[in-house]
């Protein structure tokens, strides 16, 4: 039976080096071409009493964010995102390295996959296919189909609160939606929750395009949007409004509020994401749970699949959403 000082031996490091290695010792600083070759001369040798542990130090994740660094302060759906992902890494001893919106410079260092989080091009999805033939978009309802992806299930969500709105006796129901674009493009990008909305108040028979305000997701953009609808709308404003995000949904509450309209005894404001400041505006928010921590932890196990099981057919996974009410609504 092989021990350690035959591993060492034919590795050339010290005992005491592939001891370290294969108890996964933290506080050992050692090339990751020199750990590879430690598990791979055990696994030859059959040494098998640490071998489960091998693959803890096989797998270096590129976690490619489609924002900067900036714009992801700002926006906390994508942060949370990205900390499901780290999270998961990390307690599963993986490394990783961060890309903030950057796809034309390839790593230096050696990647076995790529997790991208947001919206990218179809050249940027090219790009990133040419440094790993495994790649997990998460938040990305146009990803490449050869590829894995984590989204929401965004569709159940709002036709769900459309539906208790209009239960609630609510048929004047306006929207205020966010655009986006991918970084070094000018192609807005379809938004599925205006979609969604657009044709499940069709189906319906109550949409009124008048009542859809159009902007950015942050709280600026929906105070502006809410003071235009309030401002152009008069008597004709809607009893409840649906804001593509939390931040929205805030900066229109702000809004609400300087014009004296109560909330939610004139009109109701959902959002979407609920975020950490949803529970803490006044009134609380109503909102959309989106489990992005989840989304990030989803799509580490699906590239684990890929790595260790070699996985060859994709994997889209949808994860459901959950309708929170608080004060806002009625």
């Amino acid at each position: 039976m092989a021990t350690i000082k035959d591993i060492a031996n034919k590795v050339n490091v010290s005992i005491a080096t592939v001891s370290r290695v294969l108890n996964d010792d933290p506080n050992l600083s050692v090339s990751p071409e020199t750990k590879q070759r430690i598990f791979e001369t055990a696994e030859q040798l059959a040494y098998t009493k640490h071998i489960h542990k091998k693959t803890k130090q096989r797998m270096r994740i590129a976690i490619v964010h489609w924002y900067t660094e900036t714009e992801e302060l700002n926006d906390l759906y994508y942060y949370s995102i990205r900390q499901g992902v780290e999270k998961k890494l990390e307690s599963d001893q993986y490394e990783y390295i961060r890309l903030f919106q950057n796809v034309e410079k390839k790593p230096e260092t050696k990647i076995d996959g790529i997790i991208a989080i947001g919206k990218f091009s179809h050249h940027q999805m090219k790009q990133l296919k040419e440094w790993s033939s495994h790649v997990c978009f998460v938040d990305n309802f146009y990803a490449l189909p050869s590829y894995d992806a984590v989204i929401a299930d965004f569709e159940q969500a709002i036709t769900g609160l459309l539906t208790h709105l209009t239960e609630q006796g609510h048929s004047k129901i306006g929207m205020l939606a966010g655009e986006e674009k991918v970084s070094g493009t000018s192609d807005v990008l379809k938004d599925p929750r205006y979609e969604t909305f657009r044709n499940d108040m069709q189906a319906k028979g109550f949409f009124d395009k008048t009542y859809c305000f159009k902007g950015f997701f942050n709280v600026d953009s929906g105070y502006d949007m809410m003071d235009r609808a309030i401002c152009t709308l008069g008597d004709d404003f809607p009893t409840a409004f649906f804001c593509a995000n939390d931040a929205i949904a805030v900066g229109a509450l702000r809004a609400l509020k300087d014009h004296g309209i109560s909330v939610p005894e004139r009109v109701s404001i959902i959002g979407f994401n609920d975020t950490s400041v949803a529970k803490y505006v006044s009134p609380s928010l109503s909102t959309v749970r989106i489990y992005t921590e989840l989304m990030g932890e989803t799509a580490v196990s699906l590239m684990k699949e890929r790595i260790f099981q070699q996985r060859t057919v994709a994997k889209k996974v949808t994860l459901e959403t959950e309708l929170v009410l608080r004060e806002s609504s009625r």
